[in-house]
């Protein structure tokens, strides 16, 4: 975990871009990432799967273990996750999970954390809370929460959905973990998250639904005689093997 928790530095964060198959955590490898993490929308989606009730932790497991050859650090998105999943990712070369609270009560995801530290010690634990993701953001509970994982354990803790400058900077006035934010375009520049202290920025599913936008596009511009952009990846390239780089 200590190479990849050192990439969590104030004024430089960490830009954690999110994969959800071989084919795109390798074109993030290419573009020069040395860590990437997962997406449990683009996992689930691809899959036909809805989102946010543990569908893929059996998919996600595999892709954990596919990605093993690639020469980059991972993080899993195990969603609410358990102990048991944790250890698995682990084992397959994971050095860090994302675990999500769905804004269940504080004492079950400040337990969940507490063990699997216990469990898999060298685990980056990113803990997230719901507080500010489709709903009104609470930040008092947003702090309340934070202060209660950071305390259980957890390396870094993760609030999706927060926008205004005085929210992120009273989060990570509130805890001496990093504190990782959503990026939001048009909301957001990495400039600004630096300057308010945060250290590691996670794009999510914003590049699985960019492919998605993408893959449209190309195909209406080939149906309407329009222009194809001409700075795709090769045939050959992405027919290379997964180690790849």
């Amino acid at each position: 975990m200590t190479g990849f928790a050192a990439l969590h530095r104030r004024g430089a964060p960490l830009v954690l871009p999110n994969a959800w198959d071989v084919a795109s955590a390798r074109t993030l490898v290419t573009a020069g990432f040395s860590a990437i993490g997962t997406t449990s929308l683009g996992v689930a989606a691809a899959a036909g799967l809805p989102d946010g009730l543990g569908a893929t932790e059996a998919g996600t497991l595999r892709l954990a273990r596919s990605l093993a050859a690639l020469p980059v650090l991972l993080s899993v998105d195990l969603e609410g996750g358990s102990v048991g999943a944790a250890a698995a990712v682990a084992e397959a070369g994971a050095v860090g999970v994302n675990l999500e609270d769905a804004m269940g009560p504080v004492a079950d995801h400040a337990a969940l954390i507490r063990s699997v530290k216990r469990e898999v010690p060298h685990l980056f634990v990113n803990a997230r809370t719901d507080t500010f993701w489709q709903r009104p953001g609470d930040l008092a509970e947003t702090l309340r929460r934070v202060r209660r994982y950071a305390d259980s354990g957890a390396d870094g803790v993760f609030v999706p959905g927060l926008t205004e400058p005085a929210d992120i900077a009273a989060v990570v006035a509130a805890v001496d973990v990093p504190v990782n934010v959503l990026f939001l375009p048009g909301r957001h520049t990495v400039t600004a998250l630096a300057d308010l202290g945060v250290r590691r920025i996670s794009t999510g599913s914003l590049i699985f639904r960019a492919a998605l936008a993408a893959s449209a596009q190309t195909a209406v511009a080939v149906r309407d005689g329009l222009a194809v952009r001409s700075d795709l990846p090769s045939y050959a390239a992405v027919n290379a093997g997964p180690a790849a780089g």
